[in-house]
């Protein structure tokens, strides 16, 4: 058993063998990181999230103050539906980061997902205060504007996102949305109708969580392939 044989496994959504694999590296090597933090990624896209979560909670434990690891987890919490946690993972990140424009992007598109977006729209205009280039976080606090009833605000975050994505925004007001095929996808997805309970987790649901979070940061490169192969049947090459 090899950690490369594992990893080639796992970029070919070979997933049963990968998993395999990282098992037996963890039982020779029990406090290795990379190791839990490819078996919890597996466990996920294998859709067992809890065993996934006592892997990131591993993780913690090995790295308390990873910021990635912690914010990891939080998705993970999201995916089980214990959003009042994730809120307290991403806090504890954003406290031990807060110069990190992602960490309260990600917090904020999760408190729009549970119905706090007075709060979203707070962590949305830090992070666009940390980055004035995040064409991401300028649409989604759009969108959230917009469900505030706020559209001559949420119109004006929306032609700077198209402004920074390179696409000018449409003259015609009925073509706002269709200004960029980026933040359109964005707005078509997160502009559904939705309740005041916290959404189902379907797959579609889950791509649209990812979608919204991960900026386009070479960081945060690697999770998104993770995130966004967790309903693919095959594995990301990119990932």
């Amino acid at each position: 058993m090899n950690f490369e044989k594992g990893v080639a496994h796992y970029k070919e959504g070979n997933f049963e063998a990968a998993l395999t694999i990282f098992h037996e590296l963890i039982l020779q090597e029990r406090e290795n990181p990379t190791f839990y933090l490819y078996r919890g990624r597996i466990l996920t896209r294998l859709g067992k999230g809890l065993e996934a979560l006592a892997d990131f909670d591993v993780l913690i434990q090995l790295e308390p103050y990873n910021t990635d690891y912690i914010s990891d987890r939080a998705v993970v919490l999201h995916l089980l539906g214990r959003n009042e946690e994730a809120i307290e993972e991403l806090d504890r990140a954003a406290n031990l980061d807060p110069n990190n424009p992602y960490r309260y992007s990600s917090r904020a598109y999760l408190k729009d997902r549970i119905g706090d977006l007075a709060g979203a729209i707070a962590d949305y205009e830090k992070a666009i205060e940390l980055d004035p280039e995040d064409a991401v976080a300028y649409n989604n606090l759009g969108l959230v504007e917009e469900k505030m009833g706020r559209k001559e605000k949420a119109q004006q975050n929306f032609t700077k996102a198209d402004a920074l994505s390179g696409y000018p925004p449409k003259k015609e007001p009925e073509q706002v949305q269709e200004s960029s095929s980026t933040s359109t996808e964005k707005r078509e997805e997160i502009t559904t109708p939705q309740s005041t309970k916290a959404p189902k987790l379907t797959a579609s649901h889950f791509i649209s969580v990812v979608k919204g979070i991960f900026t386009e940061g070479a960081t945060r490169k690697d999770f998104l392939a993770f995130l966004t192969g967790i309903f693919v049947k095959k594995g990301s090459k990119n990932s």
